[in-house]
């Protein structure tokens, strides 16, 4: 089958001085759906491939490829997505873009690209190899979870002389009676520490004729089914409020903002694979030369001329797997999904989804804990941590018989004293710019991801030790250490007689750590 070339929006962010725009423009890795020319589409983390010399992508305007704007200077990809900046042309056309965006009239970032390789999830299309053609400034983003935050020129700019040509947006939205309009929200500029900003939907009030209590009720059952059509009459009969006063006594803006983190850093550092088709347990075959019977591998030796090989006498042993369920409820009143401004529903299933990938992040770090190796006993110092890397990454290939420990997992306090490590003369060790002649690697504050005496760095805010001590650390063999895991969350809709919807999502995940946890090392505090 040729491959399909399909196009897609997410958000813009603009920058004030330079003339540049930039933004995620992949959403990569965290489930979210986005509508595109080909329907309903996911992207997997790495899914992507990005050119080496970004200069070669271009930015246009409404993917007219007779009206360019500019040039990328750089992609970067983050935990949850691929994020591009742009040089906006010092043009008539490249100015009117910058005008348009900083007052948000075109504040999405559309990307077409060609699709590799895929697999259909229902409706939805999961892409799991693709390739970046180009991006575009858009009127209307197809991704919810983008928006402007600040726009740049770098000198006032004059009138435009060229005519304006209107163009339709992306998304084609149907005009409703009573819809009532989201408000504009100047945001302000991005920063690590703020909280994640949901977009959610536009709230319609529907009208239908007066049902009876049964029509009511099989209503219900119907909308949590699936059904829209039944949605609609439901939202439109119920005239009640909740007793969720935060939620619906009065307007709000179309804008949720919650303090929960999000992402699984830890499962940067395993192998993962799909979980079986049923059972609640399974076995895993075992069989190391560097363990005791009955695990013992087939062996080689020297062997006389005209003589005999020795019998090895191959022994095995199986490990049994448990799974795991990780779920979540929610019960909501009738009310609270129907009447809700902005969508409750929204908001709820985000936190949802957020809260399962802390939980089963939380579960492969205690498996860490658990299982992993002590390490020998360093100090709280540059010093230390090298010792650490260096005695416990030789330990760790030499117990597992060839796998190498390149993970340093490690929680946000460390992450921070790696940060501030630095030689006699104050030069950084870990430099924010990158290895140097002078650096052992680098951590910037603004990734959490880095290079320290050769590991990857991955920081992780579910590591809940505080400060520099027992288990701030785990340095980590992928090939020691298998997850297995349903391939995407469930989700069950209960209606209930007490006038309630139960909401359920959850997923199974399987963990292991093999060789006797000998690839993973604890990272061991003594005071100096």
């Amino acid at each position: 089958m040729e491959n399909q070339v399909i196009t897609f929006s997410s958000g813009l962010i603009a920058n004030v001085e330079e003339r540049l725009i930039s933004g995620k423009i992949v959403p990569a890795g965290t489930g979210e759906v986005g509508n595109t020319s080909a329907g309903k589409v996911v992207f997997e983390k790495g899914a992507i491939a990005l050119p080496e010399d970004p200069k070669t992508v271009k930015l246009l305007n409404q993917h007219d490829t007779r009206q360019p704007l500019g040039k990328a200077t750089q992609f970067t990809e983050q935990e949850d997505g691929i994020y591009a900046s742009f040089k906006v042309s010092r043009s008539n056309r490249g100015t009117e873009a910058l005008i348009l965006a900083e007052e948000g009239l075109q504040s999405g970032l559309s990307v077409g690209v060609e699709v590799i390789k895929s697999k259909q999830k229902g409706n939805i299309m999961v892409v799991s190899a693709a390739k970046l053609l180009e991006v575009s400034l858009v009127t209307e983003p197809a991704f919810k979870s983008a928006q402007v935050l600040d726009v740049a020129a770098e000198e006032t700019p004059e009138a435009v002389e060229e005519e304006i040509t209107p163009t339709e947006s992306e998304t084609a939205v149907e005009n409703t009676p009573e819809t009532v309009a989201a408000p504009a929200v100047e945001a302000a500029a991005v920063e690590a520490a703020r909280p994640t900003v949901v977009t959610a939907t536009t709230f319609v009030r529907e009208r239908v004729a007066p049902i009876t209590g049964a029509q009511y009720l099989e209503a219900n059952i119907k909308a949590a089914l699936g059904d829209d059509e039944a949605r609609r009459v439901v939202r439109a009969a119920d005239d009640s409020t909740s007793t969720n006063t935060g939620l619906t006594l009065a307007p709000h803006l179309n804008t949720f903002i919650t303090d929960t983190f999000t992402g699984r850093p830890a499962f940067e550092a395993v192998t993962r694979s799909a979980l079986t088709e049923s059972g609640m347990s399974f076995t895993v075959p075992r069989m190391y030369t560097n363990n005791a019977t009955p695990n013992t591998a087939p062996t080689v030796a020297d062997t006389n001329e005209g003589a005999a090989p020795s019998e090895t006498g191959m022994t095995s042993a199986y490990d049994t797997v448990d799974v795991n369920k990780f779920s979540g409820l929610q019960r909501v009143s009738f009310e609270l999904v129907d009447r809700s401004s902005p969508a409750f529903m929204e908001l709820m299933m985000t936190e949802l989804r957020k809260a399962y990938e802390s939980a089963t992040d939380k579960a492969l770090i205690a498996a860490f804990t658990a299982n992993g190796t002590q390490a020998t006993g360093v100090a709280a110092t540059a010093a230390g941590l090298q010792s650490f890397i260096s005695v416990e990454g030789a330990a760790a290939y030499k117990g597992t018989g060839g796998d190498f420990a390149n993970k340093l997992v490690a929680s946000t306090d460390q992450w921070a004293a790696i940060a501030g490590y630095a030689d006699s003369t104050g030069r950084a060790l870990y430099s924010a710019q990158g290895p140097t002649y002078n650096a052992s690697g680098n951590a910037v504050a603004t990734s959490v991801r880095g290079g320290i005496l050769g590991t990857d760095l991955i920081v992780d805010h579910n590591i809940t030790t505080s400060g520099v001590i027992d288990e701030s650390a785990f340095l980590v063999a992928p090939s020691s250490v298998y997850t297995w895991e349903s391939p995407t969350t469930q989700l069950r809709v209960n209606v209930l007689t007490s006038g309630e919807i139960e909401i359920n999502l959850y997923g199974y995940l399987a963990i292991y750590v093999a060789k006797s946890g000998k690839g993973v090392r604890r990272f061991n505090y003594t005071a100096p």
